[in-house]
Order: structure tokens, then C-alpha cells, then sequence
């Protein structure tokens, strides 16, 4: 038999006769499982080899490439449905605004805080153990009818938001722009406790100045036109002066450092196998040095007792 008949088959399917070989393994593969390669074809296994072997695109701080800003979306919408639900149960403002110390009445009502509290009262905020606050208050606003802006209020930081998380998230990445945005909202949280405690405060605010002193970090670190990029933060600082009369300046404050100090560790932990290991510790630093001033705080209101 002349062993040029010998007749070959595709390895992933024996029944097929074919008669080209894969450029990378050299199998025999049948026509449904070529693959275009830039010589020749390829089996699906050697282009599933090839794909993992591809460096993946890393932005500047060692986060994923994301076209698509899916996270600044998503903390829109849920900021929009957060808004939504306090219109039709206006009570979840008190129930989940940030407050460090406050009391609810026997009659339903909320009074300002008071050590010891009269008979029939109960501590609420922190001091009452409701750590969420923290965090929960950053996606509330000031009601349709109530505060200085009204509407207004959630309208102009979603708008915020909108234009300065599409320029940041790419910037970071999706995974280190959360991580940014929520350790803002928190720094903002415990600046209000350290020095507001029986104010109650709600917005998104804090979390965005801190999306704006990352936007400052960042530009510097990628070396752009710094022209613009200053005249907005001139902007941002004299909007924390104004802020001081008719909003939480505590809050903003405590956003714009917390999300600074995150924001320069992001851009300037050197490149290494070990960055991303950095940058973490960096962040759980940060939550355990937050965590730390607020349990002493609320001791220091309860007259020593953390509440659990």
C-alpha cells in the first residue's frame, strides 16, 4: 500500500477527512475547526492557547483597560433608585442618613443627642450601633421639598458624577475606581462624625470630591495639560469654601482627603509583581485607620461603651 493514500483525519473529529495541518500543533483539522491565523489556521485549542498568552492592557495604576465606565453608570442608577425610594418613604432619610449621635423620642421624633438621655429615649446613629450609616447616607439626598436645593441637590451631583467618573474610571480602572469612590464616601462619613456628630447628612458629595482629587492625582501622573485641570479644581475648593454655608463642608472635606490619599497611592506605588498587593494593604489601612477614629469617637460620645 503506498503510504501517500493513508488517508488523515481532523483529531477533534475522526470521522472527517481532511488534509490541513494546524500552523501551531501541526494536527490534522477538518474545516470546521480552522481558525484564521495571520499564517495559515489554527485548531480552536491552540487560539484559546494564543488568547491567554496575550498580555492584557493594564491602565496607568496596574488596573483593566474598560472603554466603558460600567461602574460610574451603575453608582448613577443606584443613586437615582436610592432617590426614588426616599420620595415615596420619606422616613428612610432618617433611617439611614449618616449621624453619629442622635436620639428618637417616645413620640416617633429625632432630637439631638444628649449623655445620659432621658428615660424612654434611645441612642440612634453610630451611637446606637448603627455602623451602615457610614456608607448608606452616601446614596441618599435631601428630599424634592426640603433642604437648600431640593431636587437640585441629587440633580447636580449625579450630573458631577457623570462627567468626572467617565474621565477617572478609565483612568483607573473599575476595581480601583470603587474602591476609591466607597473609601471617599467613608472618609467623608467619619470626618462628619469627628466634627458634626449630631448632624445627619446625606449625599453623594463626599464620594465625588474625592473622584475630584483623583482626577487632579491622576492627570499629574499621566502628564496632561494641567489647565483645565486646575481651573476645575480651583472650582472644586471654592465650592468646599461655599459649601461651608449651606452643605456638609465636613463631608466633602473628608471625601476630597480620603480619596487623595487613595488616589496618590494608586499612581505612584511602583510598578511590580507586588503593586496590586500594595495598593491593597494601602486601602484596608485606610478603612482600619477610618474604623479606628470612629469606634474612639462614639466612645467618647456613649461615655465609653462602643455600642455593638
Amino acid at each position: 500500500m503506498d503510504p501517500d493514500s493513508t488517508v488523515t483525519t481532523c483529531y477533534r473529529h475522526p470521522e472527517v477527512e481532511c488534509y490541513v495541518r494546524c500552523t501551531r500543533c501541526e494536527r490534522y483539522i477538518c474545516p470546521d475547526c480552522m481558525r484564521e491565523a495571520a499564517v495559515g489556521h489554527q485548531c480552536p485549542e491552540c487560539v484559546k492557547e494564543g488568547a491567554r498568552s496575550i498580555r492584557q492592557a493594564r491602565t496607568v495604576v496596574g488596573g483593566r483597560v474598560s472603554a466603558v465606565p460600567v461602574v460610574t453608570y451603575v453608582l448613577i442608577a443606584v443613586n437615582v433608585l436610592a432617590y426614588l425610594a426616599e420620595s415615596v418613604r420619606p422616613e428612610a432619610v432618617d433611617r439611614f442618613a449618616m449621624l453619629g449621635a442622635g436620639l428618637a423620642g417616645p413620640d416617633g421624633g429625632h432630637y439631638l443627642w444628649a449623655d445620659p438621655y432621658p428615660e424612654g429615649f434611645r441612642p440612634e446613629g453610630l451611637a446606637g450601633g448603627e455602623w451602615y450609616r457610614l456608607l448608606t447616607g452616601a446614596f441618599l439626598h435631601m428630599p424634592p421639598t426640603e433642604g437648600t436645593f431640593g431636587v437640585l441637590h441629587v440633580v447636580m451631583n449625579m450630573v458631577a458624577l457623570w462627567n468626572l467618573g467617565r474621565l477617572v474610571e478609565p483612568m483607573l480602572g473599575r476595581v480601583h475606581y470603587l474602591a476609591l469612590y466607597l473609601l471617599s464616601a467613608l472618609g467623608g462619613s467619619v470626618l462628619v462624625l469627628l466634627l458634626a456628630p449630631g448632624d445627619a447628612v446625606v449625599g453623594a458629595s463626599g464620594a465625588i470630591f474625592g473622584v475630584g482629587a483623583a482626577y487632579y492625582v491622576m492627570a499629574r501622573r499621566v502628564g496632561v495639560d494641567m489647565g483645565t485641570v486646575n481651573r476645575f479644581m480651583t472650582g472644586l475648593l471654592l465650592w468646599l469654601v461655599v459649601s461651608a454655608v449651606v452643605t456638609s463642608w465636613e463631608g466633602h472635606l473628608g471625601g476630597l482627603l480620603a480619596g487623595g490619599a487613595v488616589a496618590l497611592v494608586f499612581a505612584y506605588v511602583p510598578r511590580g509583581p507586588r503593586r496590586g498587593l500594595v495598593q491593597a494593604a494601602a486601602c484596608v489601612g485606610l478603612v482600619v485607620l477610618l474604623a479606628v477614629a470612629a469606634a474612639v469617637k462614639v466612645s467618647e460620645l456613649t461615655g465609653g461603651g462602643v455600642p455593638q
